[in-house]
């Protein structure tokens, strides 16, 4: 697959080490969710972020904070690198009233207006069409704030997909498509659910600008987001970035994962973003291993606070189940 050969090197140390913590969080919180998975803590489905942090950090950066931000149901990631606090995802995934969708989305729909943050969709391509509706409605109202819309390669073969791209590009509207290609989707190899796999070619046919980036390496990610977000932002019009990861666990935690080789997965695992980005720091002497080892202490202890949180948190009354299902009819 062709990928961006710009690196854009960050130059902002405050900066760096926010990237780096942000991507250790992740990483942290999804240990911690699988592990409260399987004390039964947090039920229903689960799908980790883990090896993709690089995606949801390196793209998140560019983004204002009047930016609409959409993600799929492996969302845990993005909703972290959006800012919504570790503590009321948690509580969410624990079903508690103190979520940020009140207990009512669980890990699947994450949901925050204050951060702009419109999910966490249940649904394989479903938000791309709502995208290009927040892309529409900036467009209308004039604003300078662009859609920013996260989905996995398993829903580029979807029809709704191509709805979406053609309607963007019919209506010239400012929406980011950021392609997070970890090559199974729900356990079919691309090349089985593809004609095409280089996925940056399915912009061309509407006319929309593409690229696709090493979305293992944070820096490529990052300058190849910054490109695209400045250029969505001053024309107004559609772009499609392809960011090829890679998952390092199961699909979701109900999946027995037997369609590719564990040795597969190890090799990747080399390329694994935190370590990569750890040593550019090292090398760049912008952190040192001791502070490294602080950084790692910091998050652990803000997963555990989270934890905490979410155990402490309360059960929605029996009596409001019916709340936010039915309207109340007026005569």
């Amino acid at each position: 697959m062709e990928q961006s050969a710009t690196i854009e090197k960050p130059t902002d140390i405050k900066k760096d080490l926010l990237l780096l913590y942000q991507m250790l969080l992740i990483r942290r919180f999804e240990e911690k969710a699988a592990e409260q998975y399987t004390k039964a803590k947090i039920r229903g489905f689960l799908h980790l972020y883990i090896g993709e942090e690089a995606v949801a950090v390196g793209v998140t950066q560019a983004l204002n904070d009047d930016d609409n931000v959409l993600g799929t149901y492996r969302e845990h990631g993005h909703a972290l690198a959006r800012g919504i606090d570790a503590d009321v995802i948690m509580a969410e995934m624990y079903g508690k009233q103190e979520g940020c969708s009140k207990g009512r989305g669980g890990s699947m729909h994450l949901f925050d207006t204050s951060k702009n943050f419109y999910g966490g969709n249940a649904i394989v391509c479903g938000h791309l069409s709502m995208a290009v509706g927040m892309a529409l409605a900036s467009k209308k109202q004039k604003k300078s704030t662009i859609a920013c819309c996260f989905f996995g390669e398993g829903a580029a073969a979807e029809g709704e997909f191509h709805e979406a791209m053609n309607l963007a590009a019919l209506w010239q509207v400012p929406v980011l498509f950021v392609c997070e290609n970890n090559l199974y989707a729900m356990g079919t190899a691309i090349k089985y659910t593809h004609a095409n796999i280089d996925l940056e070619k399915k912009g061309a046919a509407y006319g929309i600008e593409s690229t696709s980036v090493d979305g293992m390496n944070l820096m490529n990610v990052m300058a190849a987001a910054n490109t695209a977000v400045r250029k969505v932002r001053s024309s107004g019009k559609p772009y499609l970035l392809v960011c090829n990861t890679y998952r390092f666990r199961a699909h979701s935690m109900f999946d027995a994962e037997l369609y590719r080789d564990k040795k597969e997965v190890e090799e990747w695992k080399k390329r694994d973003p935190i370590p990569q980005f750890e040593e550019y720091l090292l090398q760049q002497k912008l952190i040192t291993p001791d502070e490294i080892k602080e950084m790692e202490h910091k998050t652990e202890k803000k997963i555990q606070i989270a934890v905490d949180f979410a155990e402490a948190g309360t059960w929605e009354p029996i009596e409001e189940l019916t709340k936010f299902v039915y309207s109340e009819l007026r005569t």
